[in-house]
């Protein structure tokens, strides 16, 4: 039997990374990101698990790349993974970091999830999980621009939830607080973060749930507080 087909965005690395590893036992895996040399590097790694994994080289901020790529793929599972992260008050912040975290972090997801959504609610199955974060309900000096664009993921994902429930088609957030990763990297004692693979564990339970339940919503963060000298 076929295993069925789960696509990550940002999968080069950190959570994306993690997350298309974690499913790649069950599913065939289409990973996109924007470094074809991390994307190569994934697929021999899933291939030696006896996994099978595509590759698609993309910048999911394009959205005429985007729906030329996406056109016709028939995915069961969707993870809107990538996201972008500058982090400094918003009077020393340039318009073009601005554009390029609401861009990334949440103009993406129409492009990416509306390429496949459509074939979702025709086949009548499908699991759409975004990775959010605790920034989608905090705020914090130096997030003006991130921290709204996870308030607008939240909304994103919510309302959609409500508007193809009844397709059959699920929709969650996962939403962490810190993380060891490349997105927000920080110098000294980082033992107390979350890891990548605690988040790729997480949406591995949303989508492993029974057809019949939706948990539609995780929040995480690490069980201490970080150290402080």
């Amino acid at each position: 039997m076929a295993k069925e087909t789960a696509l990550v965005t940002g999968a080069s690395r950190g959570i994306g990374r993690a997350t298309a590893l974690r499913l790649s036992a069950a599913y065939d895996i289409v990973a996109v990101a924007r470094s074809e040399s991390e994307l190569k590097s994934l697929k021999g790694e899933i291939e030696i698990g006896g996994g099978v994994c595509r590759t698609i080289a993309l910048d999911i901020a394009d959205e005429k790349a985007v729906t030329a790529a996406l056109r016709g793929l028939e995915v069961d599972v969707l993870v809107n993974n990538a996201g972008v992260a500058t982090m400094k008050p918003f009077l020393e912040l340039t318009s073009a970091e601005w554009h390029n975290m609401v861009n990334v972090n949440f103009n993406a997801l129409y492009y990416v999830t509306h390429a496949l959504i459509h074939g979702m609610v025709e086949r009548k199955r499908g699991f759409i999980v975004t990775i959010g974060s605790l920034a989608g309900r905090n705020s914090f000096v130096g997030g003006s621009c991130y921290s709204a664009t996870k308030h607008a993921v939240n909304g994103f994902s919510e309302s959609l939830m409500l508007e193809v429930r009844d397709a059959n088609v699920r929709v969650a957030v996962v939403m962490p607080g810190s993380v060891e990763t490349s997105l927000t990297p920080s110098s000294g004692d980082q033992s107390w973060k979350m890891t990548s693979n605690q988040i790729a564990d997480a949406v591995w339970y949303l989508i492993s749930q029974p057809d019949s339940v939706l948990v539609s919503r995780i929040e995480m963060r690490p069980s201490k507080a970080p150290r402080h000298r």
